[in-house]
């Protein structure tokens, strides 16, 4: 007696959402946005295009591993930013390319890259140009650069489950005992298969909502936000 399916995960709706075409898939950078992704897309409503351009140009080359310290004191001594708010405009822009280059372009669409910045808010005209890094050719060299900046782990390409009831078996205890078997396709190639009693499934999955209601506490705590 089986039931077999594959794990998905819940659609994501970051406030604001309107509109059907994107009530059935996630946000490009996950479940949550990213906080200094957010941070940057507040402070980009109120840049002058010349100097979000700069500093576009300056992140890309970071990406690409270059020295871009003296461009970045120039344009922020030329527009007057403040140490505060040019941090908060690198790490945004440095966080949302390299969060957008480690997706494969075949399950990242441009259409969904853009409309996930647009609930944002972010300028029409700065969308267009964070769209010229992720899916322009100079794509291939930033994937190169970034790669060589470290080692990425292997990532799970594909999740199967199926839940099994032993009708005939050698153990009593075992008998008409429903079990979880799992499949897992890693990036490296390998697939791993194993088997969970459902009781254990429920442990893990208590877990692993503990674990992220200490994460979202820990992340409340002022202690941990950078004090002015």
């Amino acid at each position: 007696m089986t039931a077999a399916g594959k794990g998905v995960s819940p659609p994501y709706l970051p406030p604001g959402l309107a509109g059907e075409s994107s009530l059935n898939r996630a946000s490009f950078w996950g479940p949550r946005i990213p906080p200094q992704v957010e941070a940057m897309a507040k402070s980009l409503q109120e840049l002058e295009k010349e100097i979000f351009r700069k500093l576009l140009k300056a992140t890309v080359g970071a990406l690409e591993g270059k020295e871009c310290q003296a461009l970045v004191k120039t344009v922020a001594e030329s527009a007057r930013l403040s140490e505060e708010q040019l941090a908060v405009l690198l790490a945004g822009m440095y966080g949302l390319l390299r969060e957008a280059l480690r997706l494969p372009l075949s399950s990242l669409k441009q259409e969904v890259f853009k409309e996930d910045l647009k609930l944002l808010r972010i300028p029409e005209e700065f969308i267009a140009d964070f769209a010229k890094v992720v899916f322009g050719n100079r794509r291939p060299l930033l994937e190169a650069a970034l790669q060589k900046q470290g080692n990425r782990l292997p990532r799970i390409e594909d999740f199967k489950w199926r839940v099994d009831v032993a009708l005939s078996t050698s153990s009593l205890a075992r008998a008409l005992q429903p079990s979880i078997l799992m499949q897992l396709k890693i990036s490296d190639g390998s697939t791993h298969r194993f088997e969970v009693p459902v009781a254990k499934f429920q442990e893990l999955r208590y877990n692993i909502a503990l674990i992220l209601k200490e994460m979202n506490d820990l992340e409340k705590r002022s202690i941990l936000k950078i004090q002015d």
